[in-house]
Parts: C-alpha cells; sequence; structure tokens
C-alpha cells in the first residue's frame, strides 16, 4: 500500500506569511522610531507589542532583535527592550561617517544621475517643503531621510546605499535626542535638498560633495546636548488601526 506524503504547500505558505506579517511589524516600529513616534529611551514591552499587533511574543522579539542590530532598539538584560538613545560621542561617529561616505558618493551620483533620477529627488525635496509648511515635522523627518537614501542608492553601490540608510535611521534618533525643540525645522534645511539636485544635474560632483560636507555639519552644528527625560509610550495610539 503506497503511502501518502503531506503537502508542504501549506507549511511553506504558513511560513512566508509569518515572515511578511514581521517584515510589516518591523516597518512600523522602525518608522514610528524614524519619525519620532516613538522616543529614545522610550520602553518597547514585548506582551504589549504582542497584543497591539496580534502576534506572538516570539514574533515580537524577532522583531526587536533585528532592530537592535541596526541599533534603533536596545535589549538590556532584565529590562527588556527599549528605543535606542545615542550619546554624544555616537551621534558625533554618526555624522563623521555620514560625511565620509555621502560625501565620497557625490561624484559617482553626479556621472550617473538620469532625468528621472533628478525629477524624483525634486519630488521628494518637494514633499519635504511642504511637510514643513503643513507642520508635519514627523512626515518631513521621513522624507528627508528617504531623500538621503534614494540620493546614495543612485551611486549604483548597494553596500553603501544601504550604509547610508542605516545611519540616517541613527541620525533620526539623534535629532530627536538633541535636536532643539524650539525649532520649527527639525533636521535638514529645506532649501538645501533643491540646491543639491541642482549641482548634480548639472554634472558638478565636487561641488555637490562640498555642498553635502557644509549641509551635514549645518545639521550637526544645529544640535543641543540635551536629554530629556525617557517615557512611557502609549503603544496602542501609535500603532493602532
Amino acid at each position: 500500500m503506497a503511502q501518502t506524503t503531506a503537502d508542504p504547500a501549506p507549511t511553506k505558505r504558513k511560513r512566508q506569511e509569518g515572515t511578511e506579517r514581521e517584515d510589516a511589524i518591523y516597518q512600523s516600529i522602525s518608522d514610528a522610531i524614524v519619525e519620532h513616534r516613538l522616543k529614545p529611551g522610550a520602553r518597547l514591552r514585548e506582551d504589549a507589542l504582542s497584543e497591539v499587533f496580534g502576534v506572538s511574543r516570539t514574533g515580537i522579539r524577532k522583531v526587536l532583535q533585528r532592530l537592535a542590530m541596526e541599533q534603533l532598539v536596545t535589549i538590556a538584560p532584565r529590562r527588556g527592550a527599549s528605543v535606542s538613545r545615542p550619546s554624544a560621542d555616537e551621534a558625533r561617529e554618526v555624522f563623521a561617517a555620514r560625511q565620509m561616505v555621502e560625501c565620497g558618493l557625490m561624484p559617482e551620483v553626479a556621472s550617473r544621475l538620469s532625468r528621472s533620477d533628478a525629477a524624483e529627488l525634486r519630488e521628494l525635496a518637494q514633499r519635504e517643503v511642504q511637510a514643513l509648511r503643513d507642520g508635519n515635522n514627523s512626515l518631513a523627518i521621513r522624507t528627508s531621510s528617504e531623500f538621503h537614501e534614494r540620493l546614495a542608492h543612485m551611486s549604483g553601490n548597494k553596500t553603501l546605499a544601504e550604509f547610508v540608510g542605516r545611519l540616517c535611521s541613527r541620525s533620526s534618533l539623534i535629532l530627536a535626542v538633541y535636536g532643539n525643540a524650539s525649532s520649527e525645522n527639525v533636521g535638514c534645511e529645506s532649501h538645501d535638498h533643491d540646491e543639491l539636485v541642482r549641482l548634480l544635474t548639472a554634472g558638478d560632483g565636487e561641488g555637490a560633495s562640498a555642498f553635502m560636507l557644509a549641509h551635514l555639519k549645518a545639521v550637526e552644528g544645529s544640535l543641543s546636548i540635551v536629554e530629556g527625560a525617557a517615557e512611557v509610550p502609549d503603544l496602542y495610539s501609535i500603532f493602532g488601526s
């Protein structure tokens, strides 16, 4: 009598759905950190996140470990996970790394930039300006980060572009900790991105590199090392549908 074997397809689909769900949760938490809806130092309780997202604590733990690898989350023994709070030294190191990498990529971007690339960058710059006009600092921060990430990808170096993406995410944490709360503009000056696009479309890679350096130094120079108190976030209001 022939033996029947179980169809592996349902198990494979279930595993894939689980991975997609974890990816979505990772993106939701990452976005909330980058956009300052989750503040540095905020505790991320596994039980609360499990209830909010409707998944097991094991799934949440995997997501938090992934965020910890990118230094967006800190996991401490017996204290659990919290949004990372960069030190002053870490802040300076992140901006030093951004200056070395992003400035170095500008000549290559200038030599490769297409009309469609330039149009995409201009659209991102316009979206950032509009977000600032609307007083939507969270969207402005996200759009500014996206501008820098897309700019790096246009160099053709995927490895360095991914590194820039991680540095931009960490910069968001730095802005949240050390940014001037009284300033109407958080992070990049809106007109700076327009000037970068102008230099790049003109093929002036060296000029774009010099301008990027001044741009990043200006952002770093606007920071004030005054830490606020840690807070307990309302996870339902942040992630609830």
